[in-house]
């Protein structure tokens, strides 16, 4: 696959992601500038994490009205491959490709720590081949908190779009296993199309042997299996 990762003013997982998709996973990668209005004929668009303009107004607000978003915006409803990374996740929140809003975390404090989550569905290209069990993903952010109303989540159940959960080390989805709040444990969703994909958890920072954690290389290894070369 050729992946496109961007970097917007205050990204600082780019690189991250980049080196994960390349040298991990041994990937063609193309590095996106903000800026511009090509995306170099990739197959998945990668919104990593940061503080895309200093998150001065609200995480993502501004990055949204960036111009590469207007091509992310064209390629997912062409039924392109788009992944957001925390930060990436509230652009693309944001930017009304996926439902719901993220929040700042319940006690207003910034949460840097591995948590584990669980896949909550199977459909999709990037949860399909991951393992049955809870995964060790680290997480780092100040507005996780996912939050949608009552209507946007019952659809959302209905359309199998919740990705993720946060849950204990043996996979109970618990309220004490919920790090910021989110709403029914929501680490991650997808859109209608389950093509563009969100969540807060940074599988890159746990896809390296020499970091001692590599259950985020699941979701890169399933994207790959899922989607034809």
């Amino acid at each position: 696959m050729k992946f496109g990762v961007v970097t917007f003013p205050g990204s600082n997982c780019d690189e991250d992601m980049v080196h994960v998709l390349s040298s991990i996973m041994g990937q063609h990668v193309e590095r996106l500038w903000h800026k511009e209005h090509d995306l170099k004929g990739v197959d998945m668009v990668v919104l990593p994490g940061g503080f895309s303009y200093g998150d001065y107004l609200r995480s993502g607000a501004i990055a949204r009205f960036s111009p590469i978003m207007q091509e992310v915006a064209a390629h997912a409803a062409k039924g392109g491959l788009v992944l957001g990374v925390c930060n990436g996740f509230q652009v693309l929140c944001e930017a009304g490709l996926l439902p719901g809003a993220l929040l700042h975390n319940e006690g207003q404090k910034f949460i840097a720590r591995n948590v584990f989550i669980r896949p909550a569905t199977r459909r999709t290209v990037l949860t399909g081949a991951t393992p049955d069990r809870a995964l060790k993903i680290p997480i780092a952010h100040g507005e996780g908190r996912y939050h949608a109303d009552a209507a946007t989540l019952k659809g959302m159940q209905e359309g199998d779009q919740v990705l993720f959960r946060y849950c204990d080390a043996e996979g109970r989805i618990t309220e004490a296993s919920n790090p910021n709040g989110s709403k029914e444990n929501i680490a991650g969703v997808c859109n209608a199309s389950r093509n563009v994909f969100g969540m807060m958890p940074h599988p890159e920072r746990a896809a390296d042997d020499l970091l001692g954690n590599t259950d985020g290389k699941f979701l890169f290894e399933s994207l790959l299996r899922s989607v034809p070369a």
